[in-house]
């Protein structure tokens, strides 16, 4: 094998894909069955750096992959629209609606992109809907080598800022600052009812996902903190809040995330009494059609001290009068 004729089944690793796992960088660029890649890393027909490896090895930039003869085939045949899984294959199938273009980002800071989500826009595809912010970017990126992944999740009907890695080392750093709680998250919630507590309060709740008994969808149940820790299978739940405006039927809220538990705002305040406007799933009032759910992420703090924020599209009346000032971190303790 000569430079002027480089192996057709060697890929090299790309500078945005540096620090996978070789199972994981197999997974993004071939798009096949797991099982499928484990077995020919077992069997030792894929080479790394001319070597045999193991699942788990992480490959760095300008490493090079050997690859069995027919993977890019099969990877090719895997990604062409309307098809399955290579052994899924068989008779027609039809082609997918083409997805509408992605938002464009607020922010592109190197790798990192900033995002000002709109609110009905799922950020990951489910059982249902194949749209969502993550397939409009993979279907824009094309055949690039790491497809921009969103490196937390909002709900289908949250607004707000969502940071997207464009390389695994960026999604890695910022994934181990959410899982660590170094990263700052604020939202704007309007909620029904008047808030009847002032300045910073700390709340903190005991959450299990659980089944609806009406439709099989899933739900958080909360349970006020007691003298012990959570039940098995129950999350601890913190977050602190600050009033923006009270009025007789409605506040306005600045909530921090201390804890990223699923649907924990939006549970965690209906278990206060006050659930956010628009949010039927947790006991709100039903929603006139065409309004939104009140729940908006409006700030994420990076641990270097990057800040990035929006306001939401909202009516006039629905919105503060500036951007609001950080949460204090020296809350006052309100039973949960």
């Amino acid at each position: 094998m000569t430079a002027e004729t480089p192996d057709p089944n060697t890929v090299v690793v790309d500078p945005r894909e540096g620090g996978q796992k070789l199972l994981q960088f197999l997974q993004r660029r071939l798009e096949l069955p797991p099982s499928l890649l484990h077995r020919w890393i077992r069997t030792g027909q894929v080479r790394l750096n001319g070597c045999r490896a193991r699942p788990f090895c992480l490959v760095a930039a300008g490493d090079s992959v050997r690859l069995p003869p027919f993977a890019l085939g099969m990877s090719r045949q895997s990604k062409a629209p309307g098809s399955g899984r290579p052994q899924e294959q068989g008779g027609d199938r039809p082609r997918p609606p083409a997805l509408p273009s992605a938002p464009r980002p607020l922010q592109k800071d190197g790798d990192l992109w900033v995002f000002c989500k709109p609110a009905g826009l799922p950020t990951h595809p489910g059982t249902g809907h194949a749209d969502s912010l993550s397939s409009r970017l993979a279907a824009q990126a094309g055949d690039a080598p790491f497809k921009p992944t969103p490196v937390h999740r909002l709900d289908k009907d949250t607004s707000g800022i969502l940071l997207v890695a464009a390389s695994f080392g960026v999604l890695r750093e910022l994934t181990t600052a959410l899982r660590e709680r170094r990263m700052k998250k604020e939202y704007l919630a309007w909620v029904e009812g008047r808030w009847p507590y002032g300045g910073v309060r700390l709340f903190r709740h005991w959450l299990r996902k659980d089944k609806e008994s009406a439709g099989g969808r899933q739900q958080m149940r909360v349970r006020r903190q007691g003298a012990g820790g959570g039940a098995p299978g129950e999350a601890e739940a913190l977050l602190l809040v600050r009033p923006l405006c009270v009025e007789s039927g409605r506040s306005l809220l600045l909530v921090r995330l201390l804890t990223g538990r699923t649907h924990q705002i939006r549970a965690q305040l209906a278990a206060l009494g006050h659930p956010i406007e628009g949010d039927v799933k947790y006991g709100a009032r039903g929603r006139a059609a065409g309004s939104p759910m009140y729940l908006h992420a409006m700030r994420v703090i990076l641990p270097d001290g990057r800040r990035f924020s929006c306001l939401p599209d909202w009516p006039a009346d629905r919105l503060p009068p500036a951007l609001p000032d950080e949460i204090e971190e020296a809350p006052g303790r309100a039973a949960g």
